[in-house]
């Protein structure tokens, strides 16, 4: 039973991630993010760490993908045009590579050999190793994707920050003056 669970929320996981890259509006891109972390969440408990799956849920589902949304629905950043039928070429490659990246797959899953693991002790999954080497041993990388993460948010704001009516208007007379000055 615990096999079929994994089976199912492992194969919606990978779904729905495809359906974040595929889908070409950007909210139902991050709702499938929600659902592929949640589907992640499911598979962090039933292999025996449920506190990373508590983790999991509540700091990205609840949190960054929240963030996501809100910067998305803040910029109105809407549906791309897909141009799919111009570009044969780069969909053929792109149909190359993905078969090549799959066929590496599986050759390189073929030729693992089982091992068996140990059982999980209570002092590789307790709250005080993690906290203790993600404050300890990854401090300075954990402060630095949270900054990372700042200033991506800032830099899409500012990059796709629509012109004021005023801003409008002046670059357009800036224009005008510099058409003008320009002819003899």
């Amino acid at each position: 039973m615990e096999l079929l669970v994994f089976l199912i929320f492992a194969f919606l996981a990978v779904a729905a991630a495809l359906v974040v890259v595929a889908h070409k509006n950007p909210v139902y891109s991050t709702m499938a993010l929600v659902f592929t972390l949640f589907s992640v969440a499911v598979l962090f408990i039933l292999l025996g760490a449920p506190f990373i799956g508590v983790l999991q849920v509540l700091i990205y589902t609840g949190a960054i993908v929240v963030l996501f949304l809100f910067v998305i629905m803040l910029l109105n950043i809407g549906r791309e045009d897909s141009q799919i039928a111009g570009h044969k070429a780069q969909l053929f490659f792109a149909l190359l590579g993905a078969v090549s990246f799959g066929s590496l797959v599986i050759l390189a899953l073929s030729s693992l050999r089982p091992k068996v693991l140990a059982p999980l002790t209570p002092e590789l999954v307790s709250l005080k190793a993690l906290a203790s080497t993600l404050f300890n041993e990854f401090l300075l990388p954990f402060e630095i994707i949270g900054l990372l993460l700042t200033v991506a948010v800032i830099g899409a704001t500012v990059a796709a920050r629509r012109p004021t009516a005023e801003e409008s208007a002046a670059t357009a007379a800036e224009r005008s003056i510099e058409t003008k000055e320009a002819r003899p």
